[in-house]
Order: C-alpha cells, then structure tokens, then sequence
C-alpha cells in the first residue's frame, strides 16, 4: 500500500517482495555502523523483519517504509516512523542504500514521512534518534526541522531532537 508519493519516490508498505533488498540495507556499512546489527543474515530473516513491520502498520498504525523509484521501480531506502518504549512520541528512522546517498531522497523522503506523520496521524510530535558521530543524519534532522533536545545512554549514548508542530 502506498503510502506518500514524492517527486521522484513513492513510499509504500514493505512487502515480502522487498525481502532480498532489506537482507542487503540492513548488511549495508552504514547500517551496522550507525543502527547496528538486527541478526538478518538471510532471506528468512529478512522475511521475518518485514513481517513485524508488517505488523507495526496493523498495531501502531505506522512503521518502516520502501522507498521507491517512481522511473526505474528500484527500492533505495526505507523511511517511516518507530515507537520506543524510551520515547514519548513516535520516531523518525531512515537509510538508503550506499549507492544512494547524498542525491537527496533521505530529505525527500523525511519529508514526505513527516508531513504523513502529521496530516495522516495527526502526530505533533516526533523524536529521532542519532549517535554523535552521524554527522550527515544530524544534518538531515536539521533540515527536517528537529532541534536537539537531550542526549541519553541506551546502551550507547544517542542524541535525541524533536520535531513539534507547536514550534
């Protein structure tokens, strides 16, 4: 199901379709050095990962999201929302593929997650999460208007912003 559409992507559910390209985004460097490892070593695991967001949009009425090429069908990213039990809100999460970044569709698709966050779930408040050494997430959430609220230790020390409609 889609869920926005962009300029260049359409940002719809995961399906078990997508299981070779989550198997790759979440072996990605960038992946394990900034979100870490989720122990999908193969095809099933990846099954399983998509099944539970899968889940997510049933339960929480949100999750992780494909991004999707409108021209070429290729699936680059994931973008959505999490619920963590630390947070009081939902949270903002994305990555792209390594062959991906810096072309703009991490802001593009923030954005178009954000304004579904906010029009569709009427949310006025959404968290993100960072570790300080992610300078080019940090750059993002800046653009997406989240300010730095406070850092806090789950397991590692993560910086927290917030986006809030009020601001």
């Amino acid at each position: 199901m889609m869920i926005i559409e962009t300029s260049r992507m359409t940002i719809r559910e995961l399906t078990s379709d997508d299981a070779a390209f989550v198997l790759e985004i979440v072996n990605s460097p960038g992946w394990l050095q900034y979100i870490g490892d989720r122990g999908v070593k193969n095809l099933e695991g990846a099954a399983l990962y998509i099944q539970k967001n899968r889940n997510n949009y049933q339960v929480q009425g949100f999750g992780l999201y494909a991004l999707e090429l409108k021209d070429t069908k290729e699936v680059v990213g994931m973008c959505g929302l999490l619920k963590r039990d630390y947070l009081p809100a939902p949270d903002i999460g994305y990555a792209l593929l390594p062959a991906f970044g810096g072309l703009g569709f991490a802001l593009e698709a923030g954005k178009g997650v954000m304004e579904f966050a906010q029009h569709q779930l009427g949310l006025d408040t959404v968290f993100a999460i960072v570790t300080p050494q992610n300078s080019r997430s940090i750059g993002l959430l800046e653009k997406l208007e989240f300010v730095f609220e406070r850092s806090i230790m789950e397991g590692e020390e993560l910086l927290v912003y917030r986006w809030s409609s009020r601001m």
